[in-house]
């Protein structure tokens, strides 16, 4: 079993590009941008504006929502990545569960997000699709965007049977568990100590703290209060959200600094948090890092966070 690639994943934000930049040079593989018109700015701009600065690293979506665009729209953005960027973007797609959630919708029904990606993926080969009932093409002129067909990677991210039954013959790789067939991804977030320092200290908690309060995030927004009052701190942490706006306006706050930053509300949850997963010196992170390619992943995307971003980036590049 091959060494899994090491690459990370950032917001679309105003350093975006910069960090990109950084994970060139500190030897990420690619770095993936996030998707969520109610949490970031828009991937593609920032895509377009790292696609310049860098010549190597890959560029890849972790992961576009289907329904924040037009699948004309969607497939036009791909080209111009392509075109930017040739042989290096990747276009991943999920069913958008906090996006979405977040305006008070539920994730994608699966049968839409398939025929979503089948009518981009024939969009970007040059073939002409039923959209809405009429037919449609890209009618882009020569020079005006990547000649199609659209040489460009198609990932799906999927975690239950149903998805990973999906991806077959629909995608060329996907971020979830390890497919029998198909290249897998899979996300982590952690830090590298410095030495000498303790995993639960906290520089620790403040580093990896945005991505491991998101389990209480997820449990209020299924479970609603019941579920997440049975989490450490949950009880707490739901009544500063619900004393801060009206139950119909409480799902707004649910993501707030999602993934990215830590509110006044989740610092109450960090005494809680897992400071043991991927936490550690550059030594005992790359043993775990080859044991997730040992059982069948081919890429790590890690996620830093945190006050330092660039300090994260730099140290868990030392893990390779």
């Amino acid at each position: 079993m091959s060494t899994p690639e090491l690459s990370c994943g950032l917001p679309p934000g105003p350093d975006f590009a910069d960090l990109a930049v950084l994970a060139e040079e500190s030897g990420y593989a690619r770095v993936w941008i996030y998707d969520s018109a109610p949490l970031w700015e828009d991937p593609f701009v920032h895509l377009a504006l790292a696609a310049r600065r860098t010549t190597r690293i890959g560029l890849a979506t972790s992961v576009l929502v289907p329904d924040q665009r037009s699948v004309m729209t969607m497939a036009s953005g791909i080209s111009t990545l392509a075109r930017l960027a040739p042989g290096r973007f990747r276009a991943c797609f999920g069913t958008g569960f906090t996006a979405r959630l977040a305006l008070g919708q539920p994730p994608m029904r699966l049968d839409d997000f398939a025929a979503y990606v089948r009518a981009v993926r024939g969009l970007l080969a040059g073939d002409t699709v039923l959209l809405d009932g009429e037919p449609a093409r890209m009618l882009h002129a020569p020079g005006l965007t990547a000649d199609r067909p659209v040489d460009v990677p198609v990932w799906l991210s999927v975690f239950g049977p149903r998805g990973t039954a999906l991806a077959d013959g629909l995608a060329d790789g996907i971020i979830g568990r390890p497919h029998p067939a198909l290249p897998t991804a899979t996300i982590v977030s952690g830090t590298v100590l410095d030495d000498g320092e303790d995993a639960g200290c906290a520089r620790v908690r403040e580093a990896v703290g945005p991505w491991r309060v998101v389990e209480w995030h997820d449990a209020y927004a299924r479970g609603g209060a019941e579920a997440v009052d049975a989490k450490p701190g949950g009880r707490a942490w739901r009544e500063a959200l619900e004393k801060a706006a009206e139950a119909g306006e409480r799902r707004l706050l649910t993501f707030e600094g999602h993934v990215t930053h830590l509110t006044d509300r989740g610092r109450l949850l960090l005494e809680h948090i897992d400071t043991t997963t991927m936490v550690g010196d550059a030594a005992r992170l790359a043993r775990k890092l080859a044991r997730l390619g040992e059982i069948g992943f081919q890429e790590i995307i890690y996620t830093p966070t945190g006050p330092d971003v660039r300090r994260e980036l730099r140290a868990f590049a030392g893990t390779r």
